[in-house]
Parts: C-alpha cells; sequence; structure tokens
C-alpha cells in the first residue's frame, strides 16, 4: 500500500480494483483521517490499511450485511404509523476513531461540563444563587417552558440531581472540539451507539479486532449500577423501569434495545399507576411497586396532575410521589432548562462563580437575543448565525443564517424582535470532514459527536463516568457543510483507541442479579394484551389466506365449478374475513366478476377484516412488544413485510393469473411464526396469552367456517364440494379421504372439525388447550362460589362440544330447510368464546382511558 499527495493509492491484488480512497481535502475544516499531506493519521492506519485491501464488490457485500442486520434486529428510527414501512437506521461501515491522548483531554472536559451542570440544577431548584448575583439573567429562567416551578426543591438520594447527560460536540477547523448542544431531559442515542458498536464488529471484524477499541460495556454497567443505588436506602432489590412514548416515538427502536440489554421492563404511562404515595406497575400479578423510573419521556408530558393535564404519556400524581422521595427519576423533572442553548453563553461566568474553574472543553460562541447588544449583532450577522429557540420542537426548529436570502433573513429578525428573550444565536461551525463510504466511494462529509456521561461518585473524572466514543453522525448530502438533520445522516461507530488491551471485570451488580431468585420478570398488562391480539390478528389472517387458496382453486380447477358452489364459496369468504356485505348481497353480475371483490378482501388496508388489515393489525401488536421479540422472529416479520409488498405489486393491475401462488409465501411465514413460538420461546405468560389469543381466534374462525359453510344444504354434488373445500381450507382433507374412504359424508366432516382430539384444528383441541392455559394464569383460584367466570365458560363450550349428536348436526331440519341445530351450536359457542375473550380481558388487560383533566390548561395547545 502507498500513500501520495491528494491520494490514497492502493496496489491491484489479482487484478481486481480496489477501493478508490481519494476525495479533496476540506477548505478551512479539520480532517479526522488524514493530515494536511493527505497521509493517513496515526490512529486511522491500522483501519485504512486493511480495509484498502477490500475491492469494491467485497465493501458492497459488507455495506449489505450490515444493513441486513440492522434491518433483522428491528433497528429504526423516526418509524412511521405504517408498520410495513419502518425506517431502517441508517449507518455507515467506516468508524469515527479517535486517539487514546486525544480521548482522555475530551473525558476530563465532559465530566467537567456534567459536573457543573449538575450544581446547575442544584442551584436553578434550589437557592438560585447564579441569578440573586446576576450571572443568569433572569428572564432566561422564568421564562423558559422547561423551567417547572413545580420541581423547587426537590432532590434525589444521590450525589448528583443530573444524571444522564449527553453532549454534541464538533470539531473547528483547528481540531478543537467544541460544544454546540446538551441533552439532559431524556438523552437519547448511547443505544445506537451500541448497536452501531454491535454491527460494525461483525462486519468488519479484522479491523475491530486488530484496533484497541475501548468497550462500551463498563459505561451500561455503571448506569445499571447508579440507578440501583438510587433506591438503596428503602431496598436491596429494587425493581427499575425504562419509561417509553409508545412505539410511535422515533427512538422506540432504541427503548426497546435497551431495555432488553440493562434487563429492566419497558412501560408506559398506562402501565403505571400512583397508589398510597407510591409508584405501582399494572402488572399480571397485580401491582408491583415501581422503585426506579428511567425516563424517555420529556418532562412536561409526565404528570397530568401537575403539568401538561392532555398528555397521554405520563402518569397522574408523579411529581407527588417524587416529593416524597418514593420513587426516583432519570434524569429528574425539570432538567430539561439545561438544555437551555441562552444558558451556554454564560457557561464560563458560571463556572468560575461555582466551581472557580475555566471549562476545558469550550462551547459554541453564543449570544442571547435578550441582550441588546447581542441583538444588534445578531441582526447584522444573521447570515453566519444558527438562530435556536428557547425549546426545541418539530414546529419551531433552528432558522440556518446561510440558507436565507435577503428577505427571509428580514422575516426571520422581525420574528426574534417579538419575543428576543425566546432565541439564542450560534456561530457557524461547519464541522470536521469524516470518512463516508457513498456511492461506492470514498468520500468526506461534515460531522458530529454526541458523547455520552453518567453520574458516577466513585469516578475520577468529576464523579461522573464517560462513556469512551458515542455516536457519530455525518450529512450524506455533498451540499451541505453541516449535519443538521439526524434522518439526512449516516451514523458512525465510534471507535477510541486504548493504549493498553482492556480487561474484562464482572461486576458486583450482575454477582447480585444472579443470586437473586426474587428478581423475576413481571409482565405489564399491555404488554400480554399486545401478544393477545398480536396472536388473534395472525390466526385471522391465516384462516382467510387458507381460504381464499382453496376458492381459487376451485374456481380455477379443471371442472367447471356449479353455480352453487361458487356462490356459497364467495359469500364464505366473505361471512369468514367479516367484509361485509361483500357477496352476502351479490347480484349475477358480481357473481360472474368477483375479482374486484375479491382483491378488495385481499389488499385492501382501509378495509376491516382484509387479509392487509390483519397483517398490519398484527405487525402493529408486534411493535408495541418489540423488545419481547427474539432475534428469529423479527427476521420472520421482516420476511413476512417483504411479502405483503410483493403481494401488493401482484395485485397491483387485479387478480393476477394464479392467486392462490401470491398468499403461499404470506402462509407459510404466519406458520414459520407460529412453529418458532412453540419451539423457541420459552413457556412464560408472554407465550400463554400469545397462545390463548391464537387458539381463542382458531376455534372462533372454525365456528365461523362450519357455520358459513354447511348450514345451508345443497345438492349431493355441491354439497361435497363445499365440504371438501372446507377440509383442505384447514389441511385435512387427506386426512379425511384416507379415514371415511372418500365417504363424503357432512356428520364425518364435523367429526374431524368438532370433535377430533387428535387434529390441531379441532374445535374440541382448542378447547382443551385453552381450559388448560386457564389453569396457568396468575389469579385463577378457585373461589368459595365454585369456578371462575373464564373457566366456566370454557366447560360449558366444552360440555357442549363433546355432548354433540353429530347426525343431529348433520340432519337438515324440515321446517327451516336448514341445518339449524348446527346453526344454533356454532352461534352458542361464537358467543361463549367472546365472553371469555371479553373476561381474560377485563381481568388481566388495562383499559384505563387517557386522562381527563377537570380543568383545560391555560395557553397549552400543543400535544
Amino acid at each position: 500500500m502507498q500513500f501520495q499527495t491528494g491520494s490514497f493509492v492502493t496496489s491491484v491484488i489479482d487484478e481486481q480494483p480496489m477501493l478508490p480512497f481519494t476525495y479533496p481535502a476540506p477548505v478551512n475544516a479539520y480532517d479526522e483521517a488524514f493530515t494536511e499531506e493527505r497521509l493517513p493519521r496515526p490512529h486511522w492506519q491500522s483501519l485504512l490499511n486493511r480495509i484498502g485491501k477490500f475491492t469494491v464488490d467485497e465493501m458492497l457485500d459488507r455495506q449489505r450485511r450490515a444493513q441486513r442486520i440492522l434491518r433483522e434486529d428491528g433497528a429504526t428510527y423516526n418509524l412511521t404509523s405504517d408498520p410495513l414501512t419502518p425506517s431502517v437506521w441508517s449507518l455507515d461501515l467506516i468508524p469515527n476513531i479517535i486517539s487514546s491522548d486525544e480521548w482522555s483531554t475530551v473525558e476530563q472536559g465532559l465530566a467537567q461540563r456534567s459536573h457543573l451542570f449538575d450544581l446547575i440544577l442544584k442551584d436553578i431548584y434550589g437557592p438560585q444563587e447564579l441569578i440573586k448575583n446576576g450571572i443568569i439573567p433572569a428572564e432566561i429562567i422564568y421564562s423558559h417552558p422547561g423551567f417547572l416551578r413545580q420541581c423547587h426543591g426537590v432532590t434525589l438520594p444521590s450525589e448528583h440531581n443530573l444524571l444522564l447527560h449527553a453532549v454534541d460536540l464538533v470539531r473547528d477547523a483547528q481540531g478543537q472540539f467544541q460544544v454546540i448542544g446538551d441533552r439532559t431531559q431524556a438523552p437519547s442515542g448511547a443505544g445506537y451507539a451500541l448497536e452501531n458498536r454491535t454491527v460494525i464488529s461483525r462486519v468488519i471484524r479484522g479491523s475491530f479486532r486488530d484496533n484497541q477499541v475501548r468497550r462500551l460495556r463498563a459505561h451500561f454497567q455503571s448506569l445499571k449500577n447508579m440507578l440501583s443505588s438510587l433506591a438503596a436506602e428503602w431496598t436491596d432489590t429494587p425493581r427499575i423501569v425504562m419509561l417509553s412514548p409508545g412505539a410511535l416515538s422515533s427512538t422506540y427502536f432504541e427503548q426497546a434495545y435497551l431495555s432488553n440489554y440493562l434487563g429492566f421492563p419497558l412501560v408506559q404511562g398506562s402501565d403505571l399507576t400512583v397508589r398510597n404515595g407510591a409508584v405501582w406497575m399494572k402488572s399480571l400479578n397485580g401491582l408491583a411497586r415501581v422503585d426506579v423510573i428511567l425516563r424517555r419521556v420529556e418532562d412536561v408530558y409526565c404528570d397530568q396532575a401537575e403539568l401538561k393535564s392532555d398528555s397521554y404519556l405520563g402518569v397522574p400524581g408523579l411529581l407527588e410521589v417524587v416529593r416524597a422521595g418514593n420513587v426516583a427519576l432519570a434524569n429528574p423533572l425539570g432538567s430539561g432548562i439545561l438544555e437551555c442553548p441562552a444558558l451556554v453563553k454564560y457557561l464560563p461566568e458560571i463556572s468560575q462563580f461555582l466551581t472557580g474553574q475555566t471549562l476545558s472543553l469550550p462551547s459554541v460562541a453564543t449570544w442571547w437575543c435578550g441582550d441588546a447588544s447581542d441583538m444588534e449583532y445578531v441582526a447584522n450577522n444573521i447570515s453566519n448565525l444558527i438562530i435556536k429557540p428557547a425549546i426545541r420542537s418539530r414546529t419551531s426548529p433552528s432558522i440556518y443564517g446561510h440558507k436565507l436570502n435577503e428577505s427571509e433573513q428580514l422575516e426571520a429578525l422581525e420574528k426574534i424582535k417579538k419575543a428576543p428573550h425566546l432565541y439564542t444565536a450560534q456561530s457557524y461551525i461547519p464541522g470536521s470532514r469524516t470518512p463516508l463510504w457513498i456511492d461506492n466511494t470514498l468520500q468526506s462529509r461534515p460531522s458530529l459527536l454526541r458523547a455520552f456521561t453518567v453520574s458516577h461518585p466513585t469516578a475520577e473524572t468529576n464523579g461522573y463516568n464517560v462513556m469512551p466514543g458515542g455516536l457519530s453522525r455525518a450529512g450524506e448530502s455533498q451540499n451541505e457543510e453541516i449535519v443538521s438533520n439526524i434522518s439526512q445522516s449516516k451514523s458512525k461507530d465510534t471507535w477510541v483507541i486504548a493504549s493498553e488491551p482492556e480487561q474484562w471485570v464482572q461486576s458486583s451488580a450482575d454477582q447480585v442479579l444472579l443470586q437473586n431468585e426474587a428478581l423475576q420478570t413481571n409482565l405489564p398488562s399491555r404488554v400480554v394484551e399486545n401478544l393477545f391480539w398480536m396472536g388473534r390478528y395472525a390466526e385471522r389472517a391465516e384462516v382467510g389466506m387458507r381460504l381464499l387458496r382453496t376458492v381459487f382453486k376451485q374456481m380455477n380447477g379443471v371442472d367447471p365449478l356449479p353455480e352453487e358452489s361458487q356462490r356459497t364459496l364467495l359469500e364464505m369468504v366473505s361471512t369468514q374475513t367479516g367484509c361485509l356485505p361483500g357477496f352476502m348481497e351479490a347480484d349475477e353480475e358480481m357473481l360472474a366478476e368477483p375479482d374486484t371483490e375479491l382483491v378488495s378482501i385481499i389488499t385492501d388496508a382501509n378495509r376491516a377484516g382484509s387479509i392487509k388489515s390483519n397483517l398490519q393489525a398484527m405487525l402493529s401488536c408486534g411493535e408495541q412488544v418489540k423488545e419481547m421479540l427474539s432475534a428469529d422472529t423479527r427476521i420472520i416479520i421482516n420476511e413476512l413485510r417483504d411479502n405483503i409488498h410483493e403481494l401488493d405489486r401482484a395485485y397491483s393491475n387485479g387478480l393476477p393469473d394464479a392467486p392462490e401462488d401470491s398468499l403461499d409465501s404470506l402462509v407459510t411465514s404466519l406458520l414459520a411464526l407460529s412453529g418458532l413460538n412453540n419451539e423457541s420461546m420459552l413457556r412464560g405468560l408472554d407465550w400463554t396469552f400469545q397462545e390463548i389469543g391464537r387458539r381463542t381466534e382458531r376455534a372462533l374462525q372454525t365456528a365461523t367456517l362450519l357455520r358459513s359453510a354447511l348450514t345451508e344444504p345443497l345438492p349431493a354434488a355441491p354439497q361435497q364440494q363445499i365440504l371438501e373445500s372446507v377440509l383442505l381450507s384447514v389441511e385435512a382433507l387427506i386426512s379425511f379421504r384416507r379415514r371415511y374412504r372418500n365417504r363424503a359424508r357432512v356428520a364425518y366432516g364435523l367429526d374431524l372439525l368438532m370433535i377430533d382430539e387428535t387434529n390441531p384444528r379441532s374445535l374440541l383441541y382448542q378447547l382443551n388447550l385453552l381450559g388448560k392455559y386457564i389453569q396457568e394464569l396468575p389469579r385463577n383460584e378457585i373461589r368459595t362460589a365454585g369456578l371462575s367466570p373464564e373457566n366456566k365458560v370454557i366447560l360449558k363450550a366444552l360440555n357442549s362440544i363433546q355432548l354433540a349428536d353429530l347426525e343431529a348436526l348433520a340432519k337438515v331440519d324440515e321446517i327451516s330447510e336448514s341445518r339449524q341445530a348446527l346453526e344454533e351450536l356454532m352461534i352458542d359457542l361464537q358467543e361463549q368464546l367472546e365472553e371469555f375473550t371479553v373476561l381474560i380481558s377485563d381481568k388481566y388487560f388495562d383499559h384505563t382511558a387517557g386522562p381527563q383533566s377537570l380543568i383545560t390548561a391555560i395557553g397549552d395547545s400543543s400535544l
């Protein structure tokens, strides 16, 4: 390998083209990987040497593998409401590398900054000496929405109040790191950094192994230890939960990923309640006391009683419990005030006042528009500044002055002058250039780094542990000089090169968790409810597709389909899916040309009961509990998404020539999902409720199928055809023919589909399993009055099936000219099963309505 000025030249091996490692030297920006002479920096040398030996095809193969791993892990950002199109997390193959000596300086600066911010937080909600002594203008604090007067005087049972801190850094043209922002409410990104490390260490394993990259595990262990210590005053085995805004949060993957990695239940506001001065989790075993909450919900949404009355994300009364010291929050409520960009202007004075020290990690030059001289400077230099509102929101984003024309600049200044104290300006720092693999070549793009600290009172660096690395991002656009939007950038793993190999040491917390049998999983009611419905929707979709495949095969068979058979089959489809009126009121024209209705039943996602609607509902339930899903399950779910997209393409121009073929892959995916659950999932309550949902729905679907297919008598030939269609749709036709030697009597079909204990799709089989699963549920003790209501319902349904006279059910009633006994039995069974689901739902699931305030919050119109 040879290095030349302005380029990185590699030799040719086996006549294959090597990677074109060339890009122009950046102008007025620091280059992370190359010196001014365009030679690799020493700490980049090893990586570039190894990657330089890859061909373009080899690099593309690794890129595809990385994206596949991310997709299989369910790594998403900015998830849309459509479960079919989640936005896969974007990751570049080339990490950002920082030398050990340089990181040591940054680490000290980050810990110092976190210590200072902790002191600021204590002062703002305590003596307020900074305001009294004129260090911080009072308007900055009191006019900021992040300042919560309700939190004054609230402290944590810890040396620090600021427990978690994320800091956004960029390099200036000389390579000096500068801080451009702080995240203190619910800092996100650490989980994505961990996922990036997991992927990159697998995709470019050799490079990761050869470089002494500092590991991330110790940082997350410090986080676990810190959270456990918060409740040390009242318990040795704290229950710690992670509070999430829900599956539609843009960072929901990270929340689910971290909850699994740390071993904490992932809960939403509706999973928690305040009772008797404490916070409790609504679980299957009743209420379980919560000691520590690691929150990802912003301050104002956390308590409907005292903060935002119309929030659906918080826990009414939470702040009162915090005041009483009966629950600890990380970070504490009110910490959002530290994100106010105007504070950055005063940090040097604040640091001297509170610590007598000068900050070793400088902040970007900042002007507060509430100061008259600063406002004048902003007005004269807006084209070189970034204008930040006091509080971040989608409706009030930062204003990039260099992107505005003259009229837009004047408009922006007029807006600022109406409330100048709510705006801050910062100088424009392009940020360092980092190598990015894009368009099959190495290019340079602007980058920034988000670093993370966690409270660790015994740490040598001001009592804070700093993650060795962080979340690096690089812009994808060639025209932008700054990373301004996470959805338009690529993330990068961040390597801090260690001076010597690290050794792994098991922490005492790990040993405690291994020895303590009291720490058992106690699932929130919301989780099991979603698993229950995930099983039901999967079964609905599968039964519907099986029936549709059978109908297509019969309609496209060698022999013409009798009119009676076709009408019955099409009506069965409408009844089974619930897409009514559908074929139930079909005229002759619709029966002759059923394609349009059949396509709608399959692909119309907005039609309740359609195949796609049920599949989307199943995927949505899966997103709600993605932290419970195994890696193999996520792979199958991704395949299911792909197959749904293929289905849309196959039906884009109407019914295809072989419509049943397009459903095969979907049915196979659902069967794989069911098989995986049975073979790999632990027999816990999560599996039990999913099975209860699946078995209940299968029984309901079978009863519906028998009722729609067999209650109306037909002539002998069509009757046999319909019976065989029913058996074919439930994969029982071969068994039926082997057992009854082609004697297609309705009574024989009922025998196989109703009371055969060996048939996994019979009604008796489902009811027996439901009876078994009920016994495994908590709070299922036999009362003095007898069996529980859900036990009684299943027992009653079992008796109805077992005592049924099949010949009588198959007999046509002379008065009604239908199999009335069969219809009445199936109706009774459906009603009993629906009653069973209601009883299970009322007993184990949470149906708390959204909080309703007695008064409307004044001036609060945002969600």
